[in-house]
């Protein structure tokens, strides 16, 4: 198989971000054409593990041959994120000391002309991530009422002639195509201003529809932190303000000590703080990176680490006690099991480099 040209963004912020170990066990949950997971592994080694998952069985192909020096430590799994707490049970890989998104669409995505993400080559307006998917965006343009495309177009693409260009699409069908559709959106708006071609937001909101892309975020990203492990990482990587402020919210959210409505005079949300943030404000790509990449232009990274609780602290050392000496091994390293263990619970004995659980 041919394998496209992949530049990784943030590379070397990312392994820096997960705190990469050797041992470690880490989740790629957008795996696209394997560019950050080669890096992961490589730095992980020896011991580490990686589980890789992508919507896109064209992602889990390329990744496999990318991947293929550490065919015994990649497991690579055909599924959406938003199933990611199940994927990772059921291959008991959990829990993981670090977990990363790279949202948006990949490179090969973008630039493969049968897939409909691009304006830049007429193909059918198509734009699942995923085959099996019945939903297409040809659904979406000439099946929603003129209502329903002004209201998306606002909301998943913060686009201000989002009225005008449901009118004109209404008016247009049917349209089958990328360039019919980019076509009519230009003419809507009254041709291009400036370097941003006008139906960038548009294609952004209908693809952000058909794949349920914020919706899935915002499930993924709860699971994330039930997953990992103490001090575990948590790296996103979005690509747009509605991407980045879904994460953001969430993060300050699950790093604070209460949420409960502003002017509660007293807290009853009982909230306690899985989180704590690393980066107060995003990471982005230096200019040289832009340079070399410029996909990366917009990228935004956000960093937290999973802390415990008292509440939780009794199924983390559990679990870790429940899988000692087995494929978690990568896992149990005794500084990690000292900090992670209160002492009115377990301790944990270390002898002659092999971990022992007492109750």
């Amino acid at each position: 198989m041919v394998q496209p040209a992949h530049i990784p963004v943030l590379a070397e912020e990312v392994i820096d971000a997960l705190q990469v170990q050797t041992g470690g066990r880490y989740v790629d949950c957008t795996l696209g054409a394997g560019g950050h997971a080669l890096s992961i592994l490589e730095h992980s080694q020896p011991g580490g593990q990686l589980l890789g998952i992508d919507a896109d069985p064209r992602a889990i192909d390329l990744s496999r041959v990318r991947l293929s020096g550490f065919a015994a430590s990649a497991f690579l799994v055909n599924d959406n994120f938003s199933n990611l707490e199940a994927v990772c049970n059921r291959l008991d890989f959990v829990p993981v000391h670090g977990i990363l998104f790279d949202l948006g669409l990949a490179s090969f995505q973008i630039d493969e002309s049968d897939r409909g993400f691009s304006f830049q080559q007429d193909a059918s307006l198509d734009m699942r991530v995923s085959s099996s998917q019945d939903f297409s965006a040809a659904d979406v343009v000439n099946e929603y009422g003129e209502a329903e495309l002004a209201e998306l177009l606002w909301k998943y693409g913060e686009e201000p002639a989002s009225r005008r260009i449901a009118r004109a699409l209404v008016r247009e069908r049917p349209i089958r195509t990328t360039s019919q559709l980019a076509g009519i959106v230009e003419r809507a708006v009254g041709g291009r201003h400036g370097k941003i071609h006008p139906a960038t937001k548009t294609f952004q909101a209908i693809r952000i529809v058909v794949n349920h892309e914020l919706e899935n975020l915002e499930s993924a990203l709860a699971q994330a932190v039930r997953i990992l492990g103490f001090e575990g990482r948590l790296v996103v990587i979005s690509y747009h303000s509605l991407e980045d402020r879904i994460v953001k919210q969430f993060l300050r959210r699950e790093a604070s000590g209460c949420i409960c409505p502003p002017g509660t005079i007293k807290c009853v949300c009982g909230h306690t703080p899985t989180v704590k943030l690393v980066t107060k404000k995003v990471v982005v790509p230096s200019q040289a990176e832009v340079r070399a990449n410029p996909r990366s232009r917009s990228a935004r990274m956000r960093v937290a680490e999973r802390i415990v609780n008292s509440e939780d602290h009794y199924g983390l050392v559990e679990r870790l006690c429940s899988i000692a000496g087995s494929k978690a091994n990568a896992w149990l390293q005794p500084v990690l099991l000292a900090r992670a263990q209160p002492e009115s619970l377990f301790a944990w004995g270390v002898r002659g480099g092999h971990e022992r659980c007492e109750s």
